[in-house]
């Protein structure tokens, strides 16, 4: 019986050993596919300044930030809070090691960052991202935000969902230039917010929204057939000329979205990508592209990565520019969400091997046996249980794929022999170092 609440804290993620695996395993394989494309790593740390964390944000984020309490006298006298996303954190760091770095600094992060905000499903309080960013020096050529999508298109697909996964992908000065070319730059926040939130709502509460804002009604069937426009790059890009907007940021913007899309054509991800102009991202400091990566076949799970150009990156922590492009997997909410829809192959998470002695007598074989086939690379665990043998292999057959019995015979032959606990085989193994790696199993 429990004498003290040992659930863990609203908005956190405790998993089984098991579910654990899967987990680690996506992350692993995030991490080698985020390095197979340059990107190296950074660990920012988990506390930081809270002038530095609110240096951009305000309002709303400084009510979800963890403010760390000392309890001891410290000399450090500033306050203290816990890190709510990767970007800030980088742009500190960016300014602090600069004359250290090489430009374009290519870098990915992954850890811990931690919003109190209301906890629901999916939504979570402590939680793992994975970024990756890349940051130039005063310039940073357009062909990088095409690499950040291309990296984060390769790592989803090395999760082998068994489903596709699509890239929406936009430019916020299309939406930008088309509000200053419709005189609606005093309605421009409140319009990225209605659009932000169409796929949530459905069609008739966005266009309601837009009339609320008393904006002329041909401004508001402008608005709403814009967003609307959505699919290949040669057909939005037309589509988009042919509204015959001569704002020079307008047309940047599109621009910039051609040269994404062809060079992530060229990349081989023509099946996996569409400008879509209802991508416009909620967070301020996106200046150019921006994206969403969605599974079609499982549209209400939402986005399931993002992120976006950043020109302004620095700019609170310093005079010289940092321009920037990044994007983001939260892998605590992806993982939340794919294994509801049972959409994740859970891993095996099974030793390849338990040695389990008679006895403490066998103690010394065991653990010379285990040593030999851990340099072969194998998973192995020794079973030192006083316990019967009977109840040591029962114990064995849950943790590892095949147990491996040494009792006084085992130590008289030098002679072992494996079972596989799912099929019943028996097979007799030799340890010895063979001039062949791949050749461990015995004739």
């Amino acid at each position: 019986m429990k004498t003290i609440n040992t659930s863990p804290i609203s908005g956190t993620q405790e998993l089984l050993p098991e579910t654990q695996a899967t987990f680690d395993e996506l992350k692993t394989k995030i991490v080698n596919t985020y390095k197979q494309h340059g990107y190296t790593n950074v660990d920012t740390p988990i506390i930081e300044r809270t002038e530095i964390l609110l240096a951009k944000a305000g309002g709303e984020t400084e009510k979800q930030i963890y403010k760390v309490i000392k309890t001891a006298e410290s000399s450090e006298s500033a306050d203290q809070a816990l890190r709510f996303d990767h970007t800030v954190p980088l742009a500190r760091y960016i300014v602090e090691h600069e004359n250290n770095l090489t430009f374009p600094f290519k870098v990915y992060q992954i850890g811990p960052n931690f919003r109190g905000e209301r906890a629901q499903k999916g939504r979570f309080r402590e939680f793992l991202q994975c970024d990756i960013d890349v940051i130039g020096r005063d310039t940073l050529p357009l062909a990088y935000d095409a690499d950040v999508i291309s990296t984060l298109l390769h790592t989803i697909n090395s999760f082998n969902l068994g489903t596709p996964v699509l890239a929406r992908i936009n430019n916020r000065k299309i939406l930008s230039g088309l509000l200053e070319a419709l005189n609606l730059n005093d309605y421009s926040a409140d319009i990225y917010s209605i659009i932000d939130h169409s796929e949530k709502v459905t069609p008739e509460q966005t266009k309601f929204a837009l009339e609320e804002l008393k904006i002329a009604e041909e401004n508001v069937k402008k608005i709403l057939a814009f967003i609307e426009l959505h699919g290949e790059r040669s057909f939005v890009v037309k589509n988009l000329s042919n509204l015959e907007i001569t704002n020079q940021k307008f047309l940047d913007g599109v621009n910039e979205l051609d040269q994404v899309l062809y060079l992530l054509e060229s990349a081989g991800h023509h099946d996996q990508i569409e400008a879509d102009m209802k991508i416009v991202r909620g967070l301020d400091y996106y200046t150019g592209t921006v994206f969403e990566f969605i599974l079609p076949e499982h549209r209400n799970i939402g986005s399931i990565c993002g992120g976006g150009r950043y020109d302004n990156l620095t700019k609170h922590f310093s005079e010289k520019s940092f321009p920037g492009v990044g994007g983001s997997i939260g892998l605590t909410r992806l993982f939340s969400v794919l294994t509801e829809k049972n959409i994740l192959q859970t891993t095996n998470n099974l030793l390849d091997y338990a040695i389990i002695p008679v006895s403490e007598h066998e103690f010394d074989e065991a653990i010379d046996v285990a040593q030999k086939l851990r340099s072969k690379n194998y998973n192995v665990s020794v079973v030192y249980t006083n316990k019967k043998l009977g109840d040591k292999i029962t114990y064995a057959a849950k943790i590892a794929q095949n147990g491996i019995v040494i009792g006084e015979t085992e130590i008289e032959t030098k002679n072992f022999q494996a079972k596989n606990f799912s099929t019943g085989e028996v097979t007799e193994i030799n340890l010895e170092v063979k001039s062949n790696p791949e050749d461990f199993w015995a004739d």
